[in-house]
């Protein structure tokens, strides 16, 4: 029995050892899948952070490169002649149509260089020659246009500004620097040049409110200054000028044409005798006509009398003699002399045929197409008084624009090249033909220009000139220029009171340049044309 009981005892130990075997086996492999799933779990979760971390990082990234692609805040749609854009650094690059602009860009343009810029609110901005402008600010709210902040700053020159959809609706945040002045605007198609010496504006459309700068108006400051300012506006006829030396700004008439009649009516007038020059007021002229006519008149009414026969001779005799008669003596004829002829009257001498060499009539188009050289104008000019300029587009046919102002350009037939001929030496030129009109307050006249001179050494690169105009209300007027030629052809000089720019043919046959002198009161502005002696 005990043995049986034994044998049993140690059966029932060796399965409940088997199932403890088996219990373990099964909980190793569930300790086993339990590591494996938190491991798995483990992996899944690092890497969804992972992912998540990246994703992180990815969507940290976004808003730079948006940030980045937002510091665009325009596009150039034009370019001619040469412009230079300075960017963050000072690093300068040729500007060229597409060339981007950020803010803090400056587009430096030379004396015959124009460009237009078209910015992401659909304002735009010419520059023009001889400028210099820069986008100090330009942050443009498109869900919220009331809330874009613009600055530009013209440093020199000309620029002329359209608003877009930033400056039209966040006008106190829109803001034009000048050296001297602060300008803001309403809505505004405007122009403005400035300098370290002034200020000018002038208002296509809308109005603009013009300061010089104070503890009132600071230049760093955004919208139109209050403090001493001046408002103009598109249909006063005026511009606002600010002189450097003066503490606030004033209104003067803007330059006006005169009716398109009256230089018509002057010049028949002028046929007719009806006008005279101002130097002598017609006086010699006047009293030369009616001396003639008086000396005629006496001449023909004072012919003297004539000459009486003298009494004949009484001849004594002696009384009581007889007295022989002799023969009367043949008496001859008497011969009455004819007066001494009235001399005719010598007239004074006129005065000297002064020439001018600005055509009496616009050049027919053919003739001036013919030229190298040719002026072409942005608009209408001075109208019916253009006497050397052709459209723009009749102009550029066939030719590159070479140097230019406000208002022209020089056009150059060129062939693909920009090299003068070599060995040219000193060429002479002589005046082709011109026209220069004087500006004030009366309005703009047409001036003759009498006399020029035009030399360039080529083997120096130098260049000399003098131009004599005159008008009866400026007198006689001398422009004269010396200065550099520059590689290309093209030569300027710039002072206080005059300006020029100009170019000559590849061949050396052909020149031309424009040229601005500042009067006392007013200013002249001409074209030039020359061909080589």
């Amino acid at each position: 029995m005990n043995s049986t009981l034994y044998a049993g005892l140690y059966a029932a130990l060796a399965t409940a050892l088997a199932a403890a075997n088996s219990c373990r086996r099964w909980l190793t492999a569930i300790t086993v899948s339990a590591m494996t799933i938190a491991m798995t779990m483990t992996i899944a979760i690092t890497m969804t952070i992972a992912i998540t971390m990246t994703a992180g990082v990815a969507h940290a990234e976004t808003p730079a490169q948006v940030q980045l692609d937002s510091s665009l805040v325009g596009e150039v749609s034009l370019v001619l002649g040469k412009a230079y854009l300075e960017s963050a650094g000072g690093r300068k690059k040729p500007i060229i149509p597409g060339t981007k602009i950020r803010a803090t860009d400056r587009i430096h343009t030379e004396s015959n260089g124009h460009v237009h810029i078209r910015f992401i609110d659909q304002a735009l901005v010419s520059v023009r020659p001889d400028s210099r402008l820069e986008i100090v600010r330009y942050e443009y709210n498109a869900e919220q246009p009331q809330l874009s902040t613009i600055k530009l700053s013209l440093e020199e020159g000309v620029t002329r500004s359209i608003s877009g959809k930033g400056a039209r609706a966040a006008r106190e945040r829109f803001r034009m620097n000048t050296p001297i002045a602060a300008i803001g605007v309403r809505g505004t198609d405007f122009v403005v040049s400035a300098s370290e010496a002034g200020v000018r504006a002038l208002v296509n459309e809308g109005v603009i409110v013009l300061a010089p700068y104070s503890a009132d108006c600071k230049m760093d400051a955004f919208g139109p200054c209050v403090f001493n300012a001046i408002e103009l506006s598109d249909n006063s006829l005026q511009i606002i000028e600010l002189d450097g030396s003066a503490t606030s700004p004033r209104l003067i008439p803007a330059p006006h044409e005169r009716e398109p009649g009256m230089m018509r009516d002057e010049v028949e007038q002028a046929i007719a005798g009806v006008t005279r020059p101002e130097e002598d007021n017609g006086a010699g002229v006047y009293q030369e006509s009616v001396t003639l006519k008086r000396v005629n008149a006496e001449v023909a009414n004072a012919a003297p009398p004539a000459a009486s026969l003298p009494p004949p001779a009484v001849v004594p005799t002696e009384p009581a003699q007889p007295v022989v008669s002799a023969p009367e003596p043949v008496t001859a004829p008497v011969v009455v002399a004819a007066p001494d002829p009235v001399p005719e009257p010598v007239p004074e001498p006129l005065p000297p045929v002064v020439p001018d060499f600005t055509p009496p009539a616009p050049v027919r188009t053919v003739a001036l197409t013919d030229r190298q050289l040719v002026w072409g104008r942005w608009a209408d000019g001075q109208a019916d008084q253009e006497r050397i300029t052709l459209t723009y587009l009749e102009a550029q046919a066939g030719r590159d624009i070479t140097i230019g102002n406000d208002d022209y350009m020089l056009f150059r037939t060129e062939n693909g090249s920009k090299r003068i001929q070599a060995g040219l030496g000193t060429v002479g030129f002589n005046l082709n033909s011109a026209q220069a009109f004087y500006h004030s307050d009366s309005g703009v006249v047409s001036m003759a220009v009498n006399k020029g001179s035009l030399s360039i050494d080529f083997d120096n690169s130098r260049f000399a000139t003098s131009l004599d105009m005159s008008h009866s209300m400026t007198g006689a007027v001398n422009f004269s220029a010396e200065g550099r030629l520059h590689s290309g052809g093209y030569f300027h000089t710039r002072s206080a009171t005059e300006r020029m720019a100009g170019a000559v043919s590849l061949d050396g046959g052909e020149a031309g340049y424009f040229f601005e002198k500042q009067l006392e009161s007013g200013n002249i502005q001409g074209l030039t044309l020359w061909d080589k002696k």
